[in-house]
C-alpha cells in the first residue's frame, strides 16, 4: 500500500515527527554511562503516553521478528544495528548506541533513528561511521522531490556509503509510512537511478541508511529481534521521516 497524504494529514504528520524528534533527543540526553536500557524504554513509554500518542512497536509482530516486540523503543548497542530489543544492560563508556523510535499521533506515524557514542572519548572510527550514515541520509533527502524516483534516493544513499568504504546490506532499508509504520515503497540503501516508483507530493518516506564496519551480513539474537553484525563489528544507523512536497523534501523528524 502506498498512501498519499492530504493537507490535513500532512499537518498531523508534522506533529508526529516533532514528537519523535523531541523524545529521541530527551533520551539521548539521558543516555549516560550507567544508564539501563530498560529505563530508556520506560521513559519512552511515559513520554509517548503523556503526548496522547501510540507506540508503533509494542504490539508489532511482523514476519521477520518473534513478535510482538513488547517494547517502546529500539536500543541497539555496538554490534547490534537494527530492531534492538531493550534489555537489562547498563551503558558503558564508549558504547555506540542507536535509538530508533516510531510513534503514531492522531493516526499518522513518524519514524527516526539516531546513533551516538556514550561517554567522553568517542573513537574516531565510530564518529566516522555515524557521519557516513548522516551524510548518506542527507544525500537521499536532497534528491527527494516530485518526479524523482525511489532509485534516485537509493543511489544517492549508496554512493555515499560505498565511497566511505562500508559494505551495504540490502535486506532492510527505508520505507513508506503514513497511517501505519511500514508501507510501500521499499527504499533500499543502494540502487540505480531513474528506477522504481515516481515520487508524488503527499508521499511520506522513512529513509534509513545503516552500516556495519566490515560486513554486510546480519545475525539474529536469541530474542528473535535484535540484528547484529555477523563479525561482531560496530554499527551505525540514521533515519528521518520526510514528506514529499511541491518544493522538495520536508524533514519531519528534525530536532528543532
Amino acid at each position: 500500500m502506498i498512501e498519499i497524504l492530504n493537507t490535513a494529514e500532512l499537518a498531523r504528520a508534522r506533529d508526529s515527527g516533532a514528537l519523535v524528534a523531541d523524545i529521541l533527543q530527551t533520551l539521548k540526553s539521558r543516555s549516560a554511562v550507567g544508564m539501563n536500557l530498560l529505563d530508556l524504554d520506560r521513559w519512552a513509554k511515559e513520554m509517548i503516553t503523556a503526548a496522547g500518542a501510540q507506540s508503533c512497536y509494542v504490539d508489532y509482530a511482523p514476519s521477520f521478528g518473534r513478535g510482538p516486540f513488547g517494547h517502546y523503543i529500539c536500543t541497539a548497542v555496538n554490534d547490534a544495528v537494527l530492531h534492538g530489543m531493550p534489555r537489562d544492560y547498563a551503558l558503558r563508556d564508549g558504547d555506540l548506541l542507536t535509538l530508533d523510535l516510531a510513534v503514531s499521533l492522531r493516526g499518522i506515524a513518524a519514524d527516526s533513528a539516531i546513533s551516538f557514542v556514550v561517554g567522553s572519548a568517542p573513537a574516531s572510527e565510530d564518529l566516522a561511521m555515524i557521519d557516513a550514515t548522516e551524510r548518506a541520509l542527507a544525500a537521499g533527502i536532497a534528491v527527494a522531490r516530485p518526479g524523482a524516483r525511489i532509485g534516485d534516493i537509493s543511489h544517492a544513499i549508496g554512493s555515499v556509503l560505498r565511497s566511505s568504504g562500508y559494505p551495504i546490506n540490502m535486506e532492510f532499508g527505508g520505507h513508506g509510512i503514513g497511517s501505519t509504520m511500514h508501507q510501500d515503497p521499499h527504499v533500499a540503501n543502494d540502487g540505480r537511478p531513474d528506477r522504481g516508483y515516481r515520487l508524488r507530493a503527499g508521499l511520506l518516506l522513512a529513509l534509513e541508511p545503516w552500516v556495519m564496519a566490515d560486513t554486510d551480513r546480519l545475525v539474529t539474537d536469541a530474542d528473535g529481534w535484535t540484528l547484529r553484525s555477523a563479525t561482531g563489528c560496530r554499527t551505525a544507523h540514521s533515519e528521518h521521516t520526510i514528506a514529499i512536497t511541491d518544493s522538495g523534501a520536508e524533514v519531519l523528524t528534525l530536532f528543532r
